[in-house]
């Protein structure tokens, strides 16, 4: 277990298609978990920022994401794909922990259905929504295993603004807040 370093926006690595994990209750995946949850919750003490994190963006090329959210335990979902998706979209502030200092506005679908295996191995499904941001949420840490940013999904390039800029003027009425 270890807080390893977060790939930063300009390196390849983060533009990389992840791997299926064929054996969800491996060492090699069982350590990936440990990792991404020790560096979650280091981010979050330093940054004030960091509700999930994807395995590539600590160099670790298998499709496996970590969500951490306020008042919960870690939740490992490996192997996750969008099954469906609303009609519906949203607009919504997006950061990433792989260039938290940029903030932009981005749409997503309102709900997402999301098909993944447990560190079991067990294949569960969840139909997620705006009840926790989770839907944007498991959409942005998704998207990072087929390697795609935020940035690339900018609904307004107008939207684009630091991090200071974000705390100031929008930070009080996104997910984030």
């Amino acid at each position: 277990m270890a807080v390893r370093p977060i790939l930063q926006l300009g390196d390849p690595r983060l533009r990389e298609i992840a791997r299926p994990v064929e054996d969800p209750a491996s060492a090699e995946v069982g350590l990936a978990i440990r990792d991404l949850t020790d560096t979650l919750v280091h981010a979050r003490a330093t940054t004030g920022y960091g509700r999930a994190i994807a395995a590539p963006q600590i160099g670790v090329p298998l499709r496996v994401i970590l969500l951490r959210l306020p008042g919960a335990e870690p939740w490992a979902f490996i192997n996750p794909a969008l099954t469906a998706r609303s009609d519906d979209k949203i607009l919504v502030w997006d950061a990433c922990l792989s260039f938290l200092c940029i903030f932009m506005q981005v749409e997503r679908y309102r709900e997402v259905t999301v098909r993944y295996q447990d560190p079991n191995g067990d294949w569960k499904e969840l139909r997620a929504g705006a009840e926790r941001d989770l839907s944007e949420l498991l959409q942005h840490e998704i998207d990072h295993l087929d390697g795609i940013l935020a940035v690339d999904r900018i609904a307004d390039i107008k939207s684009l603004c630091t991090r200071e800029e974000f705390e100031k003027r929008h930070r009080a009425s996104s997910p984030y807040a």
